[in-house]
């Protein structure tokens, strides 16, 4: 035991000689080089102050066109598909889905818009059993009751725009 002790400083000090010993780092531009004669040649500057981790960046795949010096009509341009093509036959299902989960979820708002309306009573909802005595609780409900009414019918717009697009993007 006494043995294993006395191999933690060691490797300790071994570690930290090894730290010591990392050589010079030079940048050159955006590039870095731990060649001396090459940084000579490029007039690079010496990076002190500390270890240097260089992380090499990913391309991007997809034939990006960069645009060229000194010609205003060149312009980078994106492939136009992003994934592998969909036939038709499969494109008119997932767009039938789309539209079926839309008139769902349109029905269901349109059913809590109908039981809002209900609750709201043109503006003076009934009041609950602690409302009859504390006046500000059934203020306070009745803000809620009206910001839920319009929040739903931001969504029942929403759905029914959406539902708009589906139809528009279904007739091309």
């Amino acid at each position: 035991m006494k043995l294993s002790y006395a191999l933690i400083p060691l490797a300790a000090l071994a570690f930290a000689a090894d730290a010591g010993a990392q050589s010079k780092i030079w940048r050159c531009g955006n590039t870095y080089t731990n060649d001396e004669a090459v940084a000579r040649t490029q007039n690079c500057k010496l990076v002190e102050g500390g270890n240097v981790t260089v992380v090499q960046g990913t391309r991007v795949n997809g034939g990006a066109v960069a645009p060229t010096r000194g010609r205003s009509d060149s312009v980078a341009t994106a492939p136009q598909s992003a994934g592998p093509r969909v036939d038709s036959g499969e494109q008119k299902a997932r767009d039938n889905e789309a539209r079926a989960i839309l008139e769902a979820e349109l029905k269901k708002a349109e059913a809590r818009q109908s039981e809002l309306l209900q609750e709201w009573n043109n503006g003076e909802p009934e009041k609950l059993g602690p409302e009859h005595r504390n006046h500000q609780k059934y203020l306070d409900r009745v803000a809620e009751l009206k910001a839920a009414l319009e929040r739903n019918e931001k969504d029942i717009a929403g759905l029914k725009r959406e539902l708009g697009r589906a139809s528009n993007g279904a007739a091309k």
